[in-house]
């Protein structure tokens, strides 16, 4: 009896094996033998941004003076951004004023900010490293996924006096 289930379980295999075996190999233009484009090809990506990293950027204005920073994006259903959402003022997020600038509008700048001061830093700016000696310095930053800082041509107190932007619940 036991020797009928081992004959039975072989021919099974049997069986199976030739029908993989059997199969066609796709033919080289076939879908199926492409492998498809890989979702974390850098080479597909090169030159665009994290969002991730847009969120929370540095703005200033074209005097260097710091302005705040990028709160958020706001984009319409097709993917496109069609705003940010500025933080100014305030202190760790506390008493912030939110307005939402068109994001064409907004430069994005790679380099670093060039600042001048000494190693208190001047009301406004970019604080001073405690290196600087007066004379114009910048960190060096490179990074292709996210600009270094954002550029808004407008003063903390023209911002300030936008309507605030408040988020519909």
């Amino acid at each position: 009896m036991f020797t009928k289930y081992i004959t039975a379980g072989l021919v099974g295999s049997a069986l199976l094996a030739t029908v993989a075996i059997a199969q066609t190999p796709p033919a080289t233009g076939d879908r199926a033998s492409t492998p498809p484009a890989a979702a974390s090809d850098q080479q597909a990506f090169q030159g665009n941004w994290r969002a991730s990293k847009v969120v929370g950027l540095s703005v200033y204005n074209e005097k260097n003076e710091s302005l705040g920073s990028i709160n958020d994006i706001l984009m319409d259903k097709n993917g496109d951004i069609k705003a940010v959402v500025l933080g100014v003022g305030g202190f760790l997020g506390v008493g912030e004023h939110l307005v939402a600038v068109p994001f064409d509008k907004m430069k994005f700048v790679n380099e670093p900010v060039a600042y001048t001061g000494t190693a208190g830093g001047a009301t406004g700016s970019r604080p001073a490293s405690p290196t600087t000696t007066g004379a114009a310095t910048s960190a060096s930053k490179s990074n292709p996924w996210y600009p270094d800082h954002a550029v808004f041509n407008a003063t903390k107190d023209e911002l300030k006096a936008m309507p605030e932007f408040k988020y519909s619940t």
